[in-house]
């Protein structure tokens, strides 16, 4: 049984349903369909079944007598079943196919463009903190992050370390992504360098000694299985040279905590930093996603070096949000927000620190991080619960 209530709705249709492994798809799935068909693609047996006789979908279908709803559990395993699937959904319109994935990379051609239409996308996210209610804590979520199977286990930061190794044995040497996985884990520690900045994969390349073309590859696949995400410059109406590269982010707090190298130079304030930035980062999207908004994720740098981390932008939202892992605010921290409120004053302000003070400077709203991710639901109509004029906190012109 799931410990926790989740955001995810059904969407009332048949739908692919993609998330990183352990984010809760499947338990989610069997608490809300528990009459449903179950296909687990990753029990060997029922494999080995279907991949020597695809069609045999359709006389499982056919025979169940528990209800008309039917999920395939990590689809991109055998994507030939979607042809199956496909007929069925042609010459039965009455059943209901969900089809989970924790990989897009099989799925990109044959699989999405073959039921475009016919089945919407959806994804699952880690856990967001109003899911865990009074059960989360911040420290803990950026150390170990929110994946649920790290959440509500009973030794978070040994089975995030199990986690990592077992997607780079399942996901990636037995899927034969790569050629040489030694060279994969040099890139993924030469990577976490570049959570939360602008990818440059030429410098990954020559920290990991692989070719560009290479670490391209490797990017891919990362996002491919869904393990990160890019966020691209916010350029609409730009008035200013901006930068070109976009920023990259594992998709957990914790699964970059867990891949970061740390030794006697490396700043914890830096490597905090960019926990908390990515944290942000992860329920920014999960607001999105579970909102089911046509609502993108941004950032905002100039070539000067301006910036402001995160540009939530979508035909009813508009909001630039600032991060810093700071238990104070210094006006200087304020300046990416205030240039950036110059070439757009239609956008929400918001900064968000590890204080505990709610404070308005220079009609900036900034809030405790903590309280900001205690608060944020899908159910917000703006991610900035109060405009920056009310009461809900004092004015400070000297931070």
């Amino acid at each position: 049984m799931a410990k926790h209530s989740r955001f995810f709705q059904d969407p009332g249709q048949s739908f692919f349903l993609f998330g990183p492994r352990g984010t809760g798809k499947s338990t989610w799935l069997k608490a809300t369909f528990p009459s449903a068909l179950f296909v687990d693609l990753l029990d060997p047996e029922i494999f080995r079944t279907y991949s020597a006789r695809p069609e045999r979908l359709k006389e499982a279908v056919k025979g169940q007598s528990g209800g008309s709803t039917i999920v395939i559990d990590e689809v991109q395993k055998l994507p030939e079943l979607l042809d199956v699937v496909h007929l069925l959904m042609e010459e039965s319109p009455e059943y209901r196919f969900i089809l989970t994935g924790s990989s897009s990379r099989k799925l990109k051609k044959s699989g999405v463009d073959l039921l475009a239409g016919r089945a919407i996308v959806k994804t699952m996210h880690p856990f967001m903190a109003t899911e865990l209610a009074d059960s989360f804590s911040l420290g803990d979520s950026l150390n170990t992050g929110l994946v649920p199977l790290v959440v509500d286990s009973s030794n978070p930061l040994q089975t995030l370390r199990s986690y990592i190794s077992i997607y780079i044995q399942e996901e990636v040497k037995q899927e034969g992504l790569v050629r040489n996985i030694g060279d994969f884990n040099r890139f993924l520690e030469a990577i976490s360098f570049s959570h939360g900045s602008a990818l440059n994969v030429s410098e990954v390349g020559r920290e990991c000694q692989v070719n560009r073309k290479t670490v391209e590859g490797y990017v891919s696949i990362l996002e491919d299985l869904l393990l990160s995400f890019k966020v691209d410059v916010f350029s609409k109406r730009a008035k200013r040279h901006l930068v070109a590269h976009p920023k990259f982010y594992f998709f957990d707090a914790g699964v970059f905590r867990a891949l970061r190298p740390v030794g006697p130079i490396d700043s914890p304030n830096e490597i905090g930093g960019g926990a908390l930035e990515g944290l942000i980062a992860q329920h920014l999207r999960a607001w999105g996603a579970y909102r089911d908004e046509n609502c993108k994720l941004y950032f905002w740098r100039t070539k000067s070096g301006t910036e402001v981390d995160f540009i939530l932008y979508g035909e009813k939202v508009f909001e630039a949000i600032e991060v810093k892992n700071s238990t104070r605010v210094d006006s200087k921290m304020l300046k990416g927000l205030r240039t950036f409120r110059e070439d757009y004053p239609e956008a929400r302000l918001l900064f968000l620190y590890r204080g505990k003070e709610r404070l308005v400077i220079d009609g900036i709203l900034c809030l405790p991080s903590e309280e900001f991710l205690a608060q944020l639901t899908p159910e917000s109509a703006s991610i900035i619960r109060a405009s920056t004029d009310d009461s809900c906190g004092h004015e400070s012109e000297n931070a």
